[in-house]
């Protein structure tokens, strides 16, 4: 029976604000200091035999990027499918075994969120080969991790005593409790925490979600049977979807069903919820504190540090989370990890960008760098991918000059055609159609200055586009 991964990239991630962005969030990043972002790690943690290429599920809004780092891992997937909104979990999940199951077979589905840190691999392959082997007798299977602390951040899933490592019946899923229940829940032995990660037959989950959500399995239905294709992704028909209610799969399916079991996952998991949780699973110092990038530390204990763009030095502090970018600086006492989206909920009433991506952006072809900007001009730092090129377009309200500082450019201005190489530059008056490609091996990196009455990233008309954008 085939395994299929089903991996959940659609969170915000706004508890690791300012490193996580909307437009750019925590599974797409580095945050442990490895080789690694949060979703390639989860790529790169999947059982070695007998497993099919994964399918993901994600938010258009970040469909190249999960391309991206696909693409950076040598995977291809069984299908990228795009909500056009986000619904939790359950509506994302029975999408993919609609899709599991379009073929008409039955295959087994591991359904992991890809924003979760897990360092121990073998032990995290041995939980899901007992779990497979439950799921292939139709039981759904949730994972539990044995409670190390009394943690008020996760939900829990409540055994018997003495359950030991297999699958066990679930008795209770418990919601999020205070600091004396947890305690109490820690010192009985019956209580783990809710992991986010199942194992179950596409059918099996299918007929569950049937009999207690049958409203969602009937939207999901609707966006499946209307999906259609776009380049190397499947878009979920918007309206169907849109009009699906928001449910995780433990509401809708795992806390009504019967057939729930859980296997422990003794794993070292974390679901990098936070910045506390980045330091409780980091390699710490003798002084207990966790530093990644360009860190200088003297006097200081218990803290969190992490410098993305400069020098961060902290003196004579204790238990403090300092995470430093581009654009902005978050300074944190530790036991108001959870406020931070108190934080990004500002930024974005505000309307400021912090919220949502940051200073260098993504797009399929390469990236782009906001350097200076001011009333009537800006300055960006423009990187193109061998082999990629911008779309065929034109501006109303701005001009632009380029100039070439590595790599070799081709630009089309109107009815020319040209090469530009490093230290030449050229103009792209107001109204002229133009593209950027890069026709060379090594990436095409060259300055934009942007001229004009408004220099807004939606002045923009598209007449030809590579990547199917409007």
């Amino acid at each position: 029976m085939t395994l299929i991964p089903v991996i959940l990239s659609g969170g915000a991630g706004t508890r690791l604000w300012p490193m996580s962005r909307q437009l750019y969030p925590k599974q797409f990043l580095n945050l442990t200091g490895t080789e690694h972002t949060l979703l390639q790690a989860t790529l790169a943690r999947l059982p070695e035999a007998d497993v099919a290429p994964p399918l993901m599920i994600c938010n258009e809004a970040h469909r190249f990027l999960v391309a991206e780092q696909l693409r950076q891992m040598g995977v291809r997937p069984g299908g990228i499918l795009l909500e056009p909104v986000g619904r939790n979990t359950a509506p994302a999940v029975a999408a993919a075994a609609l899709c599991a199951h379009a073929s008409g077979e039955d295959p087994v589905l591991l359904v992991m969120p890809a924003d979760h840190l897990i360092q121990d691999v073998d032990a995290f392959r041995r939980s899901v080969a007992l779990a497979v082997e439950a799921a292939r007798s139709g039981e759904l299977v949730t994972f539990g991790v044995p409670p190390t602390e009394p943690h008020t951040g996760y939900g829990y899933i409540r055994v018997e005593a003495g359950a030991g490592a297999g699958a066990a019946p679930v008795r209770e899923f418990v919601e999020k409790p205070d600091l004396d229940t947890a305690r109490a829940y820690v010192a009985s032995g019956q209580y783990y925490w809710n992991s986010g990660l199942f194992v179950f037959r596409a059918s099996s989950f299918l007929e569950e979600l049937k009999a207690h959500a049958p409203d969602i399995l009937e939207a999901c239905e609707r966006a499946w049977a209307g999906a259609r294709g776009d380049l190397d992704f499947l878009r979920l028909e918007p309206e169907a979807f849109s009009a699906c209610r928001s449910e995780s799969v433990d509401y809708a399916v795992m806390e009504p069903t019967r057939r729930a079991v859980m296997v422990p996952l003794e794993a070292d998991w974390s679901d990098v919820g936070s910045w506390t949780a980045l330091w409780s699973s980091g390699e710490r110092d003798a002084e207990g504190n966790v530093a990644v990038g360009d860190v200088l530390l003297t006097g200081t204990r218990n803290c969190y540090l992490h410098a993305d763009a400069r020098l961060v030095a902290a003196v004579g502090v204790e238990d403090l989370v300092v995470v430093e970018t581009k654009d902005a600086v978050l300074v944190m006492h530790k036991d108001h990890h959870q406020d931070v989206k108190e934080i990004v909920a500002r930024l974005r009433a505000d309307g400021r960008e912090e919220s949502e991506n940051h200073r260098c952006v993504a797009r399929p072809w390469g990236t782009y760098e906001q350097i200076d900007t001011a009333s009537r001009f800006q300055v960006k730092r423009i990187t193109v991918k061998p082999g990629q090129q911008l779309s065929l377009q034109m501006h109303y309200h701005r001009a632009e000059h380029w100039i070439v500082v590595r790599g070799t450019a081709r630009i089309t201005r109107g009815e020319e055609q040209f090469i530009l190489s490093e230290n030449e530059s050229t103009y792209i008056p107001l109204g002229i159609t133009h593209r950027l490609e890069n026709p060379g091996r090594i990436p095409l990196e060259l300055i934009e200055v942007q001229s004009g009455s408004y220099l807004g990233e939606d002045d923009i008309v598209r007449f030809e586009d590579t990547y199917g954008r409007h």
